[in-house]
């Protein structure tokens, strides 16, 4: 036996010995149901331990060496001497948003309170709600994330104890945007386990930013688990950006549970990140629901991104549309597994499904595997998948016009990038991504002062026109 298998064996030992000196003191607040849920959770961590590689669903994705560290797994998170203020600062212009942080799986209280509290809306911490709003714990917590289905989830919520907790009455339009900022900053490798909970009422909306960002190069393991449940009639505008060191591991587990009429849409933006692996669970179960699941992931070196998708379409007259493009270059490696579920009774329903991908170098590789899984026979369903290299009659007519190959190489992957970045509907949030897309594109290209991708930092614009049609 090697040692990686035997750290690996270790760090589930680790978990399942600090559960059992601490398990009574993470959940002191919890009710009879979450109670029996930990023990449910730590139950089947113990007996299915971490994913591996012969599990189909990670048959690409290996833990192993992300977890042959030693770490420590702080329960509560020792943030020491830290300016909050200067950690917590977001460079986008004119991005006004209601910032909440969290630093080592802790829940920073900054003192500022959400505009419209005065109408019942709650923005605070998980281990504060567990106090102050039981009966909404109750109701919700760990109702939409199953942890039969997925280790990862059942370790999460046997740990859960902090992360953060959204609360939107109904009838309420929350004017603001909501900004998570997930940060680590330790000396040591560090193991977290962070929750949220967003729990948006009838005909209510939100705007919902989460960032998952690196203040230095130190090791991390990140399991983290959200759930959303949108009422009826309402509308969650989601974003999930990653820009993680590449000697961290973020694995993103959210499950989205929409009633009637609800509307939902998310895109998971992954700019960075050693091992990065996004589970988006979207169940639509009510008659009318919508859902748009966008992503879009720029990987090099040897960075890996893994986007499994599923859609439940539980309920008839239900639509959803999922789109996912990715640029690797390097030994970068990806993974995208689609499946959409079509249940017996969820007659006309339509769903689409698309990945496509573009390979820079002949060493970076894309597993994906769109998947249809249909019991109803009034639907309209279609998926599709590409992977190939840049277009090279594209690149032949750029260049025509006077662009030179490395410009017209980096216009090529922008713009096919672009189509999943316009979808955003924050003006200020697009202008700030699209520039980090530029960015992250140049920053693996030669830089050359005559760069047609100029930042919106730089005062000078330039117009470009490219036929799309041919890319």
């Amino acid at each position: 036996m090697d040692g990686t298998i035997i750290t690996t064996y270790n760090t589930r030992d680790a978990l399942l010995k600090l559960y059992e000196e601490k398990g009574g003191s993470i959940g002191k607040h919890d009710s009879t149901r979450i109670a029996a849920l930990r023990k449910e959770g730590i139950g089947l961590f113990s007996q299915k331990g971490f994913p591996h590689t012969k599990l189909e669903k990670w048959r690409n994705t290996d833990l192993s060496k992300v977890l042959n560290h030693s770490y420590s797994f702080p329960l509560e998170a020792e943030t020491g001497e830290v300016d909050f203020e200067e950690v917590f600062k977001c460079d986008v212009p004119g991005f006004d948003t209601f910032m909440v942080a969290q630093l080592n799986g802790k829940f920073i209280d900054r003192g500022k309170i959400i505009s419209q509290a005065g109408q019942g809306v709650v923005v605070c911490s998980l281990a504060e709600a567990f106090n102050k709003y039981p009966e909404l714990i109750e109701k919700h917590f760990g109702k939409y994330a199953p942890v039969a289905e997925n280790s990862l989830t059942a370790l999460n919520t046997a740990f859960a104890r902090d992360g953060v907790f959204i609360y939107v009455p109904d009838n309420i339009s929350v004017t603001e945007t909501v900004q998570m900022v997930n940060l680590i900053h330790s000396g040591d490798p560090v193991f977290l386990q962070t929750r949220n909970l967003v729990i948006l009422g009838r005909n209510s909306s939100l705007r919902l930013v989460q960032c998952d960002d690196s203040v230095d190069d130190q090791i991390g393991f990140i399991n983290s688990v959200t759930e959303a449940v949108i009422g009826e009639n309402s509308s969650l505008d989601h974003y999930k950006l990653q820009n993680k060191n590449d000697r961290s591991a973020l694995i993103n587990n959210i499950y989205f549970h929409l009633e009637a009429s609800a509307v939902l849409s998310t895109n998971a933006i992954s700019l960075n990140g050693g091992l990065i692996r996004n589970e988006a669970n979207v169940k639509l179960n009510g008659r009318g629901a919508h859902a748009d699941i966008l992503g879009v992931y720029l990987m090099d070196r040897n960075q890996h991104i893994d986007n499994q998708v599923f859609v439940d379409h539980a309920q008839p007259d239900c639509t959803s549309n999922e789109m996912f493009k990715g640029i690797l270059d390097d030994h970068a490696s990806g993974v995208f597994n689609g499946h959409i579920l079509v249940r017996r009774d969820a007659q006309r329903t339509n769903a689409y499904q698309n990945n496509k991908n573009i390979l820079i170098s002949d060493k970076a590789v894309i597993d994906t595997k769109p998947f249809l899984e249909i019991y109803a026979d009034d639907v309209k369903c279609s998926h599709g998948a590409t992977v190939g290299q840049l277009d090279t009659e594209a690149l032949f007519y750029l260049r025509s016009r006077g662009i030179g190959m490395e410009n017209a190489r980096m216009l090529l992957m922008y713009a096919f990038a672009a189509e999943i970045v316009n979808r955003i509907s924050i003006p200020q949030l697009r202008i700030r991504i699209d520039d980090l897309v530029k960015k992250r594109l140049r920053g693996e290209l030669s830089i050359c002062d005559q760069c047609v991708l100029h930042c919106n930092a730089r005062e000078q614009k330039v117009a470009f026109e490219i036929d799309l049609s041919r890319i």
